[in-house]
């Protein structure tokens, strides 16, 4: 009779203790406060629809003769990559010019935005007029903007080419042409791409018209000890 009291009492305090344990964890929230502080301003957008994974910001094994710094836009395969270093690179996903708005050249990043305002050219306010949409002539920054979280402005000989690459607010268009000649990207790759490319950065974009010249480059596949462990 002892041992059997013994049995109970033990798994009495065994299950008050579990119990303990289950409430705690049904009550301790699922990303601390200080994790989720970290989070990009542009939360709300990125939580919507996201693009294939071959679309996402990967680290890859990449040749090249460029150097390290520069930007190199494949719009064929739907790639902007981020020379890191000798044989390696950071791979994001982007959107690309519809048909008849794709192009060529080598372009340098003149100016840098963040949350920028979208001033939709002339010409596009024209042209969307005709199919019944009517565009601002200028809309402020925020997450309903088209240019999404950071904008990098692409110059050519010291002017302004009116082509950027900039966040979206419709992520789901990654990997596909939809754009009017501009490059779109998530905004938490935009975001990550600003806080690395500097004024001055020289882009190459790949695309029709071959005005990019003699560039080679090598997309070599997933970097994976890079991918897991960093650098």
């Amino acid at each position: 009779m002892k041992f059997h009291a013994k049995k109970v009492v033990a798994f009495a305090v065994a299950a008050t203790t579990l119990f303990a344990v289950t409430n705690a964890s049904a009550f301790t929230p699922a990303t601390a406060p200080e994790a989720a502080a970290k989070h990009t301003d542009a939360l709300l957008v990125t939580h919507q629809k996201r693009p294939p994974q071959k679309f996402w910001r990967t680290k890859v094994r990449f040749r090249t003769n460029e150097a390290p710094g520069t930007i190199i836009v494949d719009t064929n395969n739907k790639y902007l990559y981020y020379i890191d270093g000798p044989n390696r690179a950071t791979r994001y996903g982007i959107g690309v010019g519809r048909e008849g708005f794709g192009w060529s050249g080598v372009v340098k990043v003149g100016r840098k935005a963040e949350w920028p305002t979208w001033t939709p050219p002339a010409e596009m306010r024209v042209r969307e007029r005709a199919k019944g949409r009517i565009l601002p002539i200028t809309q402020e920054g925020g997450i309903d903007n088209p240019l999404g979280a950071r904008a990098l402005y692409l110059y050519q000989g010291g002017r302004d080419t009116i082509f950027r690459i900039h966040g979206t607010n419709q992520p789901w268009t990654i990997g596909q042409n939809m754009s009017s000649g501009c490059i779109r990207m998530m905004n938490e790759d935009v975001e990550h791409l600003y806080d690395r490319a500097d004024i001055g950065t020289k882009v190459i974009v790949v695309g029709p018209g071959n005005k990019h010249g003699d560039v080679n480059y090598t997309d070599r596949g997933v970097d994976i000890f890079r991918q897991i462990f960093g650098g």
